[in-house]
């Protein structure tokens, strides 16, 4: 009984998994995919690209929300979330180092770009200018 056990449990541990979540080599390759198509001018190859790459991206969400729960949000003194969108230009405390997100490869982010920076704004993160803080793009309920 005892060696069927042991047999059960390094048969589990040794066979991998059926699916598993796109590498982060993987999801560059496809967004250079999107970039590609868009400068050919194939925009409806591009939509379906962005599809599957949302897609692949809402997979590694669901099978890795250890990585996107993170503690209670505290905002600025003096100031609470309210929801925003793009154009909205941030008071500076709201993009001050510790609301920012330096290792955006983890939570799967594309590269932010020069003068642009993640920041944490609820369970929202957000892309903005680092020169003004106006909003360039939303990620809505990113975190758990």
């Amino acid at each position: 009984m005892r060696k069927l056990l042991v047999a059960a449990i390094a048969a589990t541990v040794l066979v991998p998994s059926a699916a598993s979540a796109q590498s982060a080599r993987e999801v560059r390759q496809d967004q250079r995919e999107v970039r590609r198509d868009v400068a050919r001018g194939d925009f409806q190859e591009a939509r379906e690209d962005r599809r599957e790459l949302r897609e692949d991206w809402r997979d590694y969400r669901r099978t890795h929300r250890n990585v996107y729960n993170r503690p209670a949000y505290v905002a600025p003194r003096g100031y609470r979330y309210r929801p925003v969108v793009i154009g909205t230009t941030l008071n500076q405390r709201f993009w001050a180092p510790r609301y920012r997100i330096g290792n955006y490869d983890t939570y799967r982010l594309p590269y932010p770009g020069r003068n642009r920076v993640y920041v944490r704004y609820g369970n929202d993160v957000l892309l903005i200018n680092a020169r003004t803080g106006r909003v360039i793009r939303v990620y809505n309920r990113f975190f758990w």
